[in-house]
């Protein structure tokens, strides 16, 4: 038997090692039980892959990004065959990994109930336990239609082959533009087929080697993502290394579940979702209003003192502004359709940077008005699919804080740098502190980006250097720029350590050159200005639910809808702590008193389901010295405080945007 010469390249360490030929990757790591793949030349591979000469080898661990995606791959295999050996009409769908998990979709008879799922789930475990193999098989358009004649959904993506992924999101998981695999599922002693999919893999060695699963939930969804096509069940779960990892995981979806913005909004009467108005569209509440105020306030304060100008424009235009702007051509999927009077096609707008153009173009610019920056608390209407509709942060209709800010080339560098302190600055004060930056960029290969590549490459390499001074980690997104040009994401951990993607800085040199935009020089040349594209909340509406979600509803003091309750002992008591409030909102602060018939113990309790900051209690001693007591959120309290020094504290928190 001849030798193979291969290396092993874990992180920066190399290891040349001589085998002999059919050597296997699963034999070059014998051993090391949390190696689940190889990765030979950029490509992943079952441990089952002999290696070749000359190959450098690098382990997959099985708690690595690609590990993860292969555990939840396989269990989404056990999935799909638990499912057909209980429900043997089931036709399948596709079933990749996503983020936290997997899901497999199935057209079957009815939808899956809860009960569907216990037993699906117990299926599941049975086929772990029995460790079969997943065995991979090359094989051809013609066979694998032939084989899969019974599994139409299979045979339309075997039709799409090399634009499956593009046809069908998650679809790249069982087809590509190149050789097509099945993966049998073998019994471990027999060697029998015991159930087979359609699939690129690589997969686990065994099912044993899946360590812990759970299925979450089911819900509907149209195949290929699609309205006009058939509606199939959806099966949501989930897999990790461990059965500790599994179980934080699911702890921590129950905390999010008690932060959920939905459920939270409706709680504490902040806003809802009419039926009437229909899927995405909000109306906020009085107290959600007095939130929404708070933010808007604070944001166009700090917008002023760094010389913005404000602006506004219509909810509305002609069709041909977003024909010049590109965004028809690029972007009509997100705009809703066209609406046609005059004899001609009007768009509800999608974005304001069209409009902020021609405000700008209205008359002769000077350099010496440059940078100028416009601000705009503007509402924008986007076709989301009702499939993707999720409360406040994916919705239809929404108020975006946008800027455009319209400078030289000079001036550019100098703008990037102050323009991304000012959003993270203003981010920290509303309480979030942990970030990093996301630097999208476009794709060579795509034809959806416009301008030339010298411009592309400037403007990046203006975005990346401004990055590189706010000493932040830096996560390249190929690909994924605006078709106009490249962006800084900034994205925000909340409180449990979510991460959101928050405020949006573009650099674009192709609106000020549809639109013709220009300024005069000071050598009285006509000068293309920069234009920078900035969203710092996104959109009100997100932020609102980040903000609900990352306090759980417990806002500081600044943001409560109501500030202080007040809350008295007995009916006399009532007349003092009215004084009590009007002293306060004389000082500008939010105060209600509670003067309803319900005992004191309820109107606590009401305080703090509401997740008021200070409840303020009075009784006959109180009353006697001047005084009230303090009751906090946590149930800790403060007494004989003297009403002007009550007073002053809450105006102090509010002053310091603490949280108490």
């Amino acid at each position: 038997m001849s030798d193979v010469r291969v290396i092993i390249q874990r992180d920066s360490e190399r290891e040349e090692r001589v085998v002999t030929t059919g050597t296997t990757a699963a034999e070059l790591f014998a051993g090391e039980r949390t190696i689940v793949a190889a990765r030979v030349a950029g490509e992943l591979k079952d441990l089952a892959y002999a290696v070749a000469d000359g190959e450098e080898i690098e382990p997959v661990e099985i708690s690595s990004e690609d590990g993860l995606n292969i555990l939840r791959h396989s269990t989404a295999h056990v999935m799909a065959q638990a499912v057909q050996e209980l429900f043997p009409e089931a036709k399948l769908g596709i079933g990749p990994p996503i983020r936290d998990g997997f899901y497999y979709d199935f057209d079957v008879a009815e939808p899956f109930t809860p009960e569907d799922l216990k037993r699906v789930e117990k299926k599941m475990q049975e086929i772990q336990k029995r460790g079969q193999k997943f065995s991979r098989r090359v094989t051809t358009d013609e066979d694998a239609s032939e084989e899969l004649s019974g599994e139409p959904y299979k045979l339309e993506l075997i039709g799409l082959k090399g634009n499956a992924a593009q046809a069908a999101d998650g679809a790249d998981a069982e087809v590509g533009a190149g050789e097509l695999t099945i993966y049998d599922n073998l019994d471990a002693k027999t060697g029998e087929l015991c159930w087979k999919d359609l699939c690129r893999g690589p997969h686990l060695p065994t099912t044993r080697n899946i360590p812990a699963f759970k299925l979450m939930r089911s819900a509907a969804a149209y195949w290929r993502g699609s309205e006009k096509n058939p509606q199939l069940q959806r099966i949501y779960g989930t897999a990790w290394p461990s059965k500790d990892e599994l179980k934080a995981h699911l702890e921590f979806l129950a905390e999010a579940e008690k932060r959920d913005h939905r459920k939270l909004g409706a709680e504490l009467d902040l806003f809802s979702f009419p039926e009437e108005l229909g899927p995405g569209l909000a109306v906020f509440h009085p107290k959600g209003g007095v939130i929404r105020k708070e933010m808007e306030t604070y944001s166009r304060k700090r917008h002023e003192d760094t010389n913005y100008e404000f602006v506004n424009t219509p909810h509305i235009s002609k069709e041909r502004l977003f024909e010049i702007s590109g965004h028809l051509p690029n972007y009509s999927d997100g705009m809703f359709p066209a609406i046609e009077f005059d004899e001609q096609n009007y768009r509800l707008k999608a974005m304001n940077c069209p409009m902020h153009n021609l405000i700008f173009k209205a008359r002769g610019r000077s350099y010496r008005e440059l940078p100028l920056r416009l601000f705009e608390f503007g509402t924008v209407y986007r076709y989301e699919k009702s499939g993707v509709v999720h409360g406040l942060t994916r919705s239809r209709g929404f108020t975006q804080d946008d800027s455009h800010i319209y400078c030289t080339k000079e001036q550019m560098a100098g703008e990037l740098d102050s323009l991304l302190t000012f959003v993270l600055d203003l981010l920290r004060d509303y309480g979030l502190n942990e970030f990093e930056l996301e630097l999208s960029t476009r794709d060579p290969e795509s034809d959806k980006f416009i301008g030339e590549d010298a411009e592309w490459e400037e403007a990046t390499e203006a975005l990346r250097q401004a990055a590189a001074k706010q000493d932040l980690p830096l996560v390249p997104d190929p690909g994924g720029a605006a078709y106009y040009g490249p962006k800084i994401s900034v994205q925000a951990k909340d409180a449990i350590g979510r991460s959101w993607q928050m405020s949006t800085i573009q650099v674009d040199f192709q609106q000020p050159k549809r639109f013709g935009l220009e300024y005069t020089a000071s050598d009285g040349s006509k000068q293309q200005p920069v234009m920078i594209h900035r969203a710092l909340f996104g959109s009100i509406e997100r932020f609102f639910a980040v903000l609900l979600e990352h306090y759980a509803g417990a806002f500081p003091v600044w943001l409560a809808p109501v500030q202080a309750t007040c809350i008295p002992i007995g009916d006399a008591h009532v007349p003092y702590l009215q004084e009590f409030a009007a002293k306060a909102k004389e000082q500008g602060l939010r105060v209600e008193v509670d003067a309803s018939s319900d005992r004191m113990q309820k109107k606590i309790r009401n305080a703090q389901k509401s997740k008021v900051p200070f409840m303020v209690i009075a009784g006959d001693e109180d009353m006697a010295n001047g005084a009230v007591s303090f009751r906090y959120r946590d149930g800790s309290q403060e007494n004989g405080i003297p009403v002007d020094e009550a007073i002053a504290k809450i105006t102090k928190a509010v002053e310091d945007r603490a949280q108490v």
